[in-house]
């Protein structure tokens, strides 16, 4: 069965990136969600797309307590999402104007993992391939998917995928093909498609067998996926 996890929660309907959003996403009948997680000044893991606040203040320079009501840690989204699957995207590559080639994120995400004992329910997944090469480092048990923009030649990916030892690959939906997924498959690799918002679009992904759709509109996948 094709997993539905909502894109920052069921943002089409609340607020992304937020504990309403993710409650919603489970009330409608998805099976986990997608979140962004960045670090504070003070090293909390928060959960926040972009690297700055509307008004403007960078995430990195600011204490967690500083930062408004509705950014949740990313602790807080765990227990939220208790008992459902999470991805959990690490905002870190060169681009980022907080940037850290330490990858303390990566870690800060393992050691809470860990604390929680929730890695049989979550990926790491991020654009930047160190990101995840330093999650895995620090505890293979952690499955980890390397997110891939379309620009990308996907076989490739995979290839880069299978050779760094990762359990997923996270490519564009407009760029999984059936000889894509059958690769995957004959890799023993997970294929998570983002961002899926086309009815048509989902049922061709679910029908090539991708393992789950990361969608903006929960409560659309599930009437499509489920039938309810």
């Amino acid at each position: 069965m094709t997993l539905i996890l909502g894109h920052r929660g069921a943002s089409a309907e609340r607020p992304e990136n937020t504990l309403d959003a993710f409650t919603r996403a489970i009330e409608l009948g998805g099976d986990g969600v997608e979140l962004d997680v960045r670090r504070t000044a003070d090293a909390a893991m928060v959960v926040h797309h972009d690297a700055a606040l509307s008004d403007g203040r960078a995430i990195v320079g600011l204490a967690a307590g500083d930062l408004p009501p509705y950014v949740p840690t990313l602790r807080a989204a765990l227990e939220a999402c208790a008992g459902k699957f999470v991805n959990i995207e690490i905002k870190n590559v060169p681009i980022d104007p907080d940037y850290d080639p330490d990858e303390n994120v990566a870690a800060g995400v393992v050691a809470l993992v860990r604390e929680m004992g929730v890695a049989d329910s979550v990926v790491v997944s991020s654009f930047g391939l160190a990101a995840i090469n330093a999650v895995r480092a620090a505890d293979p048990s952690i499955a980890t998917g390397w997110l891939t923009v379309p620009a990308y030649d996907q076989r490739r990916a995979l290839d880069t995928v299978v050779e760094h030892g990762h359990g997923a690959i996270h490519p564009h939906h407009t760029t999984v093909t059936d000889e894509l997924v059958d690769a995957a498959r004959a890799a023993a690799v997970v294929v998570n498609t983002w961002t899926v918002d086309d009815p048509v679009e989902m049922k061709r992904l679910a029908d090539l067998g991708v393992n789950s759709v990361i969608t903006n509109d929960v409560a659309l996948a599930v009437e499509t996926l489920r039938g309810f």
